[in-house]
């Protein structure tokens, strides 16, 4: 199963293709069902509309259209892999906020030339009715989507500790700590290749002894050999061809490279001496704790709403933080310890979560808010401002690394969660062409 052929296209949403199989979908008199997915089904003018939706991208790329069979197959595909994301978004209760919501489709109506949502609104129900519901339906289900993959799919990453020190020991994460080197670039040139080895690893073992490139380069110079040389000064890593960074990463200070062969000569590097930015990251901590309610299967969005309303009333009325944190809060972690996340840093907690934080005063208790995980409510018990200068660098590690691998758990996530779906497939020739494609 080809998970990936057209993902890229058909998860975009483009205006025009939308409102175009919008308006085809209000024309269809009849509908049919032509897949099930767990609890949701997919209809005949969901399908139509995906192809619409890819035909139209694919030709606004100037890109071949395939075969209506084969394009068919990747758009139910891609349908219900969509579809399986959207029951797991239900089940865990995950919804866009409206701020998220609206920010994302009024981006959208100002690439079209609409200021407003309101004008947008207008514009699009002009051309097809329901148009601007249709489309601000689907940037929902996008923005949880979103949040779905990336709630499930970075727990599955798993970064070392060991991995994080190999990254800031490479010459990107040295770069990306503001590392700089003073170094001694030496290059020696000829068209006598082996004359040139020779001098290189003269140039090689004075450098051992000698940091003066000047001296060096008129000593070993001679009439067919050429000995360039200079004294960088300190340079960021980030400014150094990559090739030759990776060299000067491993070395300590006062070592040489071994000779580096490229098209333009030989090069030999010395670092003199390395530094880093001496900028501290002090960071506003917040010592606080919080009580989870959570829907679930048997506890409703609306009924967590009513319980955490309810705990935060007899919290503000006096009843013990600590004990209702213990006894209702579907935080096992925490809860043990009575509702207590220790000192919380920026950028650890979900966005959400950390606004209330950064604006509740020491000793009050936030009122009920929603995040992906549920309701809360939390408390801020104390401050400070601490150096986190070594935690910062590896969360910023740990999250290129992450970045780099999400994309390639998404596919297999993805792939999991299509393989354990219940899917049936209604028109037996389609059924037929999915089949040949797992």
């Amino acid at each position: 199963m080809k998970i990936k052929s057209f993902q890229h296209i058909f998860k975009a949403t483009v205006l025009a293709a939308l409102i175009s199989s919008s308006m085809q979908s209000f024309a269809q008199p009849t509908d049919e069902v032509v897949a099930i997915v767990d609890s949701s089904v997919i209809l005949k003018s969901d399908l139509e509309q995906g192809i619409a939706e890819t035909e139209h991208q694919l030709k606004a790329q100037n890109k071949t259209v395939p075969p209506q069979q084969y394009l068919q197959m990747q758009v139910l595909d891609q349908l219900i892999i969509r579809q399986a994301q959207l029951e797991q978004v239900k089940r865990f209760g995950i919804k866009a906020d409206e701020k998220s919501l609206n920010a994302a489709v009024l981006k959208i109506a100002n690439q079209s030339g609409a200021n407003t949502l309101e004008a947008f609104q207008q514009k699009l129900d002009a051309i097809a009715p329901g148009t601007y519901e249709n489309l601000r339906n689907r940037i929902a289900e996008d923005l949880a989507i979103g949040r779905l993959r990336q709630q499930q799919v970075m727990s599955r990453i798993k970064i070392s500790d060991h991995d994080v020190e190999n990254f800031l020991n490479s010459p990107e994460g040295q770069a990306a700590l503001g590392t700089q080197v003073h170094v001694i670039h030496m290059r020696v040139s000829g068209e006598n290749s082996a004359d040139v080895q020779r001098i290189a690893q003269e140039v090689k073992l004075s450098l051992t002894n000698n940091d003066d490139a000047k001296a060096i380069s008129s000593k070993l110079s001679t009439s067919t050999i050429k000995v360039d040389g200079a004294d960088m000064g300190f340079r960021s890593l980030s400014e150094i061809p990559s090739e030759l960074a990776a060299r000067i990463t491993p070395l300590k200070v006062g070592q040489t490279t071994e000779l580096i062969n490229v098209r333009d000569g030989t090069h030999v590097l010395k670092l003199i001496e390395r530094k880093q930015d001496d900028q501290k990251a002090l960071v506003s901590q917040y010592q606080t704790r919080h009580i989870l309610i959570q829907p679930s299967e048997v506890v409703s969005l609306d009924r967590a709403k009513q319980m955490i309303d309810s705990l935060y009333n007899r919290a503000k009325a006096g009843d013990d933080f600590a004990t209702l944190a213990a006894t209702y809060s579907n935080d096992t972690g925490s809860a043990r310890d009575g509702g207590s996340l220790g000192w919380v840093s920026p950028g650890v907690m979900v966005p959400e979560f950390e606004q209330v934080m950064k604006e509740t005063p020491v000793g009050q208790i936030s009122k009920p808010f929603q995040s992906q995980f549920g309701w809360h409510i939390l408390q801020v018990t104390d401050t400070r401002q601490q150096d986190m200068t070594k935690e910062v660098q590896e969360r910023m590690a740990r999250q290129v690394l992450g970045e780099r691998l999400f994309d390639t758990e998404v596919d297999s996530w993805m792939r999991e969660l299509r393989a354990n779906a219940y899917v049936e497939i209604k028109d037996t020739s389609l059924d037929s062409k999915v089949t040949q494609q797992k």
